[in-house]
């Protein structure tokens, strides 16, 4: 009798290993199938949103998401036959799928008039690929705002009038000028914008010069700049003075 029971018990415990053998052998098929089917190229259909947007790492200014940008560029020209220039990222988001989908907002300089661009692009890092989902018109770049309205209406006097640090313009004047420096320095370790200290802006019919004085850090090394950005009434920002400010 006893024998009778434990054999009824080992019988019972088999089967349900069996069963639950069979379901996860199931399951693994089907995953299976599915990244097959994913693989054969219906990736693009399906697609799945597994988070929310939200702002990149390193946002506009960094070199990946430049690179992302031009890349955008490069591909709308070929695809479209344009002859749009890059000029730079000015938002940047990304969102996670079956890899990263990337929200550029873009500037590109079209017949010579800088216009903004919404682009997607859907990078898969396990295939070394980037696609090109999207790409848009999103409206005409003003000649110039914030900061230079308020150099111009500042005072009653003309010439150089002060302006907000913080004030957008004024940043990409910096920023323009910190990748400049970089680009014409033979540092191996990159130039980083750590504050504007100060910034002033003269404004003309066409165009609008922002003289600024920024701190900057190259690694653990920190040191100050007097610089001067001119921009045109396209939007193009040059650097023409720069020096070192002895502390």
């Amino acid at each position: 009798m006893r024998l009778n029971i434990i054999a009824h018990f080992l019988f019972s415990s088999l089967l349900l290993l069996l069963v639950a053998s069979a379901s996860a052998s199931a399951a693994t098929l089907g995953e299976s199938g599915h990244c097959a089917d994913r693989e054969a190229g219906t990736d693009s259909r399906r697609m799945a949103t597994l988070g929310g947007v939200h702002e990149s790492r390193g946002a506009e200014n960094s070199v990946e998401v430049e690179i992302l940008g031009r890349f955008a560029v490069d591909e709308h020209n070929s695809k479209e036959n344009g002859l749009l220039e890059f000029a730079r990222v000015v938002k940047a988001h990304e969102q996670v799928v079956a890899g990263t989908l990337h929200h550029l907002t873009i500037e590109a300089v079209d017949a010579g008039k800088k216009k903004l661009y919404e682009a997607k692009v859907w990078v898969k890092p396990w295939l070394n690929s980037k696609e090109l989902q999207e790409f848009k018109h999103a409206g005409d770049v003003p000649s110039f705002t914030s900061s230079d309205l308020g150099a111009r209406t500042g005072g009653h006097c003309p010439g150089w009038q002060e302006v907000p640090v913080h004030d957008p313009e004024v940043q990409d004047a910096a920023n323009h000028a910190v990748k400049t420096i970089q680009q014409r320095s033979n540092s191996l370790f990159p130039y980083e914008l750590h504050e504007i200290v100060h910034a002033k802006a003269e404004v003309a019919e066409d165009s609008a010069k922002f003289d600024m004085l920024l701190k900057v850090k190259r690694g653990d090394k920190e040191e100050k700049f007097k610089v001067e950005v001119h921009k045109n009434h396209e939007g193009i920002l040059k650097l023409n003075q720069m020096a070192p400010e002895q502390s």
